[in-house]
């Protein structure tokens, strides 16, 4: 790899023997990895461990992309911050597709998908449209534009040095809140790779990241981003199109899975009218009540509880009852909360949980029904709908509009030779992303129609393997219940978080275990290539436009380099501990970030390019508005953040829109306030508007 991006500083970009080079050594990659998973495959038919198959996807992998950011090491502060500017347009688009393909698009995707159904659109729909948007708004302008960073836009656009340093806080905070989303990830797979410990899988997987983007900066992170896209594609679209065969004896799920869709819609109809099912629903609706009850008087009704819980000790030990039965009364008597407030906590969630297994279906809605509710039944219905459909909306927009405006993806833009080029990466972007989207509809329905007719109605005594595997890394993620004690499992008795629908596809179909340590190492990939470019855009922002551009502009070209480095490192191991927490699901994570750089970046970049009037002032307020306004929502209606801030009392949704899609007020308050802050006070220096007017006409071959 170092060979070749010193061929391509030579040559220039589409140099033929370059790429002839580059194809190649890619072409040989693919193949490589296609043999180890044919290898492993044989291997474990003679008997291999899965622990082994495990380790050696997990080690080999990291090992190649740490190999590959050893190979692109720099100092060269152009090498390592925009890669040269030499990447062309077919790598930058698989780069950028491995960039964007994160732990939530390849892990959370297709499980939100087969929570909520028609819903899990949004998603697809928000950041297809958040990239053409970048192709039409953004993309060629910054490139013309021809910086480093996001800030540095900033900075110089608006004229000052307030824009530059809240452009570096607004990308810390959205940056980070999205790596530790991809670093939980890492966790979560690791773990489930190796066998070790969630926190230590944080960590183990901490490691590949620092080596690809410490040493090497942007242009290690863009061919070991290149190589991520090559196994997490494959890791994908293996196992949809064997899960496809099996189902529909068709390999292209996309066009195939339409009759699992309506198995799926009829078993949907038997499972709402099962007596079953049923008995789990009125078994949580009574403990709906009971909760409730112990909310409204928290005080009396935990002194209660602990006294019903030492009264069943005691009468334990009183009649000599078996040592199991015994220590499972002292458990309970432990596990009762130490405090109203704790107990307060528990029963809220509790409370939530009890709410959701009340219905029909575990909570979720009709797989292939728009939205909830019914535009013609009762009020009731009306305003159900109407909610469901506003917050489909909301979510689509946030998600188009964050897309556009995510720091670590339009710096990917920097790295083309020219505009033209710049335009070419979305493009092929959009078709290396794309390969995932219209697959992963496609396997929620199929991964459905598996648990549908083979693990509900099953007996607990025969539940497969794979299902206390996942309960021992995260009860959150799997877990059983047999509420109405039948024996057998229902539907609303199961817990499946939507993180490990696709980790554990190969196990759900029964399909070898290499095909579960194939996806396990694609949605490692996924992960560590998204971390590798928020680490390093989080870095670089500060090493460059706080340190280099207010600090020491004198600073040498090695100590910019090495200063990026120590504060890559310092914000992994942050990132890592927090991640180390499990905040909260993955999805949830990826999208607080999307509405924060919708609400921060967008309105300041947009009218940066295309409203010559926009000033300092404008600017300033715009991103501080649109993040104040965002974040108010998320830690007022999100309960994870509502209780790390300590808020209180009910939670008050504005027109029923939940807190993943805060953005949505956050960026008109942003652009209103840009506008009007812009137009009351002077505007911007003559020379600022002509550079402006510069970037508006983008030449091609510039």
């Amino acid at each position: 790899m170092r060979d070749v991006q010193k061929e391509s500083t030579t040559e220039g970009e589409g140099g033929t023997a370059w790429m002839r080079r580059l194809n190649g050594l890619y072409v040989i990659y693919t193949l490589a990895f296609l043999s180890l998973v044919a290898t492993l495959w044989f291997f474990e038919t003679l008997g291999l461990s899965r622990e082994w198959i495990g380790f050696i996807f997990l080690f080999t992998t990291i090992g190649v992309y740490a190999t590959i950011g050893l190979l692109c090491r720099t100092t060269d502060a152009n090498a390592y911050y925009v890669a040269g500017r030499s990447v062309p347009p077919i790598y930058n688009g698989m780069a950028i597709g491995a960039d964007w393909m994160s732990a939530a698009s390849f892990i959370g995707l297709s499980g939100t998908l087969y929570l909520t159904g028609y819903g899990g659109m949004a998603f697809v729909l928000g950041w297809t449209g958040g990239y053409c948007l970048v192709a039409l708004f953004l993309a060629p302008y910054l490139r013309k534009f021809g910086r480093f960073t996001i800030p540095d836009f900033l900075g110089v656009r608006y004229g000052g040095v307030i824009p530059r340093l809240l452009g570096v806080f607004a990308v810390i905070l959205v940056s980070f809140t999205y790596v530790v989303a991809q670093i939980y990830g890492v966790g979560l797979i690791a773990s489930r790779l190796a066998g070790v410990a969630f926190e230590l899988g944080v960590f183990l997987g901490l490691g590949g990241i620092l080596v690809c983007s410490f040493l090497g900066g942007m242009r290690a992170v863009t061919w070991t981003q290149v190589a991520q896209y090559i196994v997490l594609i494959i890791a994908f679209m293996m196992p949809v199109a064997w899960l496809s065969i099996q189902q529909t004896g068709n390999p292209l799920p996309q066009i195939s899975y339409q009759a699992q869709l309506a198995d799926v819609t009829a078993r949907e109809e038997t499972l709402i009218n099962d007596p079953a099912e049923l008995s789990v629903q009125a078994y949580y609706a009574n403990r709906v009540l009971v909760l409730q009850q112990q909310l409204a008087t928290p005080g009396p009704a935990l002194q209660a509880l602990r006294q019903s819980a030492e009264a069943l000790v005691q009468a334990q030990r009183a009649r000599r009852a078996p040592i199991d039965v015994q220590l499972a009364a002292e458990r309970a008597l432990a596990n009762v909360p130490r405090t109203v407030d704790g107990a307060v906590a528990r029963w809220r969630d509790e409370l939530a949980i009890a709410q959701i297994k009340s219905r029909p279906l575990n909570g979720m809605p009709r797989h292939a029904k728009p939205f909830a509710g019914d535009p013609d039944g009762d009020s009731i219905d009306r305003e159900v709908f109407d909610t469901s459909r506003r917050n489909f909306m909301a979510l689509v927009f946030c998600l188009v509009f964050g897309t556009a405006a995510l720091p670590h993806v339009l710096a990917r833009f920097y790295t083309t030779t020219g505009v033209h080029q710049a335009r070419q990466s979305v493009v092929w972007s959009l078709v290396f992303i794309l390969l995932l989207y219209l697959s992963a509809p496609a396997l929620a329905v199929m991964v459905k129609y598996e648990i549908f007719n083979t693990l509900v109605g099953s007996a607990f005594s025969e539940l497969p393997g794979w299902v206390f595997a996942w309960n021992k890394v995260d009860p959150g993620l799997l877990s059983l219940q047999d509420v109405n004690g039948d024996g057998r499992v229902q539907l609303n008795e199961l817990t499946i978080g939507s993180d490990i629908i696709v980790l554990a596809t190969a196990e759900i179909a029964g399909m070898p275990y290499v095909v579960a340590g194939l996806i396990a190492a694609g949605a490692l990939a996924a992960a560590l290539s998204t971390a590798d470019g928020l680490l390093l855009t989080i870095a670089n922002a500060l090493s460059h436009d706080v340190y280099y551009t207010l600090i020491d502009p004198r600073a040498s070209t090695a100590r910019r380099v090495t200063i990026s480095k120590m504060l890559l490192l310092v914000v992994a191991l942050a990132a890592a501990y927090v991640a180390a927490q499990k905040p909260g699901n993955i999805l949830f994570l990826v999208s607080a970030a999307f509405s924060l750089a919708a609400s921060a970046f967008f309105p300041v970049l947009t009218f940066g390019i295309f409203w010559k009037r926009a000033n300092a002032a404008g600017a300033i307020s715009g991103i501080t508005v649109g993040l104040l306004v965002t974040t108010y929502y998320m830690i007022t209606t999100q309960p994870w953040l509502r209780g790390v801030f300590g808020v209180e009392g009910p939670i008050s949704l504005w027109w029923g829109i939940e807190p993943i899609s805060a953005g949505v007020f956050g960026v008109p308050a942003g652009c209103l306030a840009l506008v009007t802050v812009s137009l009351l006070t002077p505007p911007p220096a003559v020379a600022i508007q002509r550079m402006v007017e510069s970037w508006r006409y983008p030449r091609a071959d510039v």
